[in-house]
């Protein structure tokens, strides 16, 4: 019998308020199974970009939309 593989990520695609996109973000399953839903995943993202800007110096443009990757 197969078990069954829980990922404890899911995958999104990202396209910041300057027209860029970044594909394939993780973010904890933790927080796409909550209550706050779309909102939450959004607000996680631009948790992760922040921690990025930080470290790189360089700042994320806002994001615009977040859709559930395919893959």
């Amino acid at each position: 019998m197969k078990r069954r593989v829980v990922n404890s990520f899911v995958l999104f695609d990202v396209v910041y308020t300057d027209g860029s996109r970044s594909s394939n973000r993780k973010v904890p399953r933790s927080v796409v199974d909550g209550l706050d839903g779309p909102d939450a995943v959004k607000a996680a993202i631009e948790a992760q970009d922040r921690d990025i800007a930080l470290a790189s110096g360089r700042a994320q443009a806002d994001v615009k939309s977040v859709t559930r990757s395919r893959s």
